[in-house]
């Protein structure tokens, strides 16, 4: 739940911080002054909706699961992982073909 609300405020103030630079940027504009850099609340704003957004989807990923061998097995058997023929026929008729 904890994972949730934090991307959640993460998302929030991104979009703050979106909308902030539009206005600080029409502002700018307004002025004739098009160039110019930031203000460092915005940047700052967007560093921490960044890092919570990553502490917000870490907390809300599921578990791992177990990626082995060994923990693959205890639910399948070896006739279902071992089911594959016990011959493989490599005569073919390309050789008679290209005979003639």
């Amino acid at each position: 739940m904890l994972g949730r609300i934090l991307f959640t405020v993460a998302v929030l103030t991104l979009l703050h911080a979106a909308f902030s630079t539009y206005e600080h940027l029409s502002y700018l504009k307004a002025l004739g002054r098009p160039e110019g850099p930031l203000p460092q609340d915005i940047v700052a704003e967007a560093l921490v909706s960044l890092i919570l957004a990553i502490i917000g989807a870490s907390l809300n990923a599921p578990e791992l699961k177990e990626i082995t061998w060994r923990s693959e097995m205890r639910k399948r058997k070896i006739d279902d992982m071992d089911s594959r023929l016990g011959f493989a026929n490599w005569n073919n008729r390309g050789s008679q073909i290209l005979s003639s």
